[in-house]
């Protein structure tokens, strides 16, 4: 079977990482480069010391081979100045990692119009998608614990908080990312601003077609990887009656598992999968969501995507263990 060639723009931080890691394991895909201006002609286990014994591919400054697929894996707004600057022909399918392409005010440039990746509420048109924004960390958790009820009509107004470990402030090292203040330490940061707001309550109101007010305070942990969101609102369902609807809206999503029993980050870190737990008291209703903030909240589910446009099995080369022990 022909291989999907792939190439990579901006390789070097987490999600490049990640993203390498996935698709040297992907049986259908080829890499054909991972292009860094600040790594260039090195080894690429050299940055990514886990993937050394693994490959020989070194980091190009050059990425004009034919490729089928182009992940951009660079900082926050540089993919929209990025691809202002160099064209690709228009059949290579382009995902872009970072926000730049993710609301519908800012979702086209040139002739890409781009659509929103979460890949269980967008299946459909992610499957003919040659412009793929791939969703936020914190926005995929908190979509996923509240899309079922949006799009019945039985979401108006959410709270919400989310923890996530260091990896989600991305490789350059702040006071709130070194491991000396993160160490038994948690903080809230971007109290009701953070943003992944804007997405969030822009694709929840588009599934819904009426308002919804997300309320959203996010936390800094003191681990590495995963993020763990709960979503409390009220209800007139049954704690039966939701539970259902969200079997119902994810029975035929690989990744999704809606578990009765208490849900922890160990179970999803490592991997590109997504548990939901359902909790009530009265009309009072949580819903908790926990994934790995680098797979499930970027790398492994931009695979998702591609996947998903090539007409492939969604869990193609996606099928990872978490580390539990």
């Amino acid at each position: 079977m022909k291989k999907i060639k792939a190439g990579l723009i901006g390789g070097a931080g987490y999600t490049g990482g990640e993203l390498l890691r996935v698709l040297l394991g992907h049986p259908s895909v080829s890499i054909e480069f991972t292009y860094s201006r600040s790594q260039a002609g090195k080894p690429v286990h050299t940055v990514h010391h886990d993937l050394f014994g693994t490959t020989n591919l070194l980091f190009s400054d050059r990425f004009d081979s034919p490729i089928d697929v182009l992940f951009l894996c660079l900082g926050h707004g540089e993919s929209k100045q990025f691809l202002a600057e160099h064209s690709f022909d228009p059949s290579v399918c382009t995902i872009d990692l970072t926000h730049d392409f993710r609301l519908n005010s800012a979702a086209s440039i040139g002739n890409r119009q781009f659509v929103y990746g979460l890949s269980e509420m967008h299946r459909n048109k992610l499957a003919t998608a040659k412009s793929i924004a791939n969703p936020g960390c914190f926005a995929t958790a908190i979509q996923l614990a509240l899309w079922p009820l949006a799009k019945t009509g039985n979401l108006q107004e959410a709270y919400v908080t989310g923890i996530t470990g260091s990896t989600g402030a991305g490789q350059s090292l702040s006071e709130t990312s070194h491991y000396s203040w993160r160490a038994n330490n948690i903080q809230a940061y971007k109290t009701l601003t953070h943003q992944h707001l804007a997405e969030i309550s822009e694709q929840l109101q588009e599934a819904a077609g009426s308002d919804i007010s997300i309320h959203f305070v996010p936390w800094r942990g003191n681990f590495t990887r995963g993020i763990f969101i709960s979503a409390t609102l009220r209800t007139s369902l049954s704690l039966q009656e939701s539970t259902a609807l969200f079997e119902s809206c994810y029975l035929a999503a690989p990744f999704v598992s809606i578990s009765k029993d208490p849900i922890s980050l160990k179970q999803v870190v490592g991997t590109n999968r997504a548990l939901l737990q359902l909790e009530q008291q009265a009309d009072c209703l949580v819903v908790h969501c926990v994934i790995d903030n680098l797979l499930k909240g970027a790398s492994g589910q931009a695979v998702q995507n591609m996947n998903l446009a090539f007409d492939l099995p969604e869990t193609t080369g996606l099928q990872l263990k978490a580390n539990f022990f």
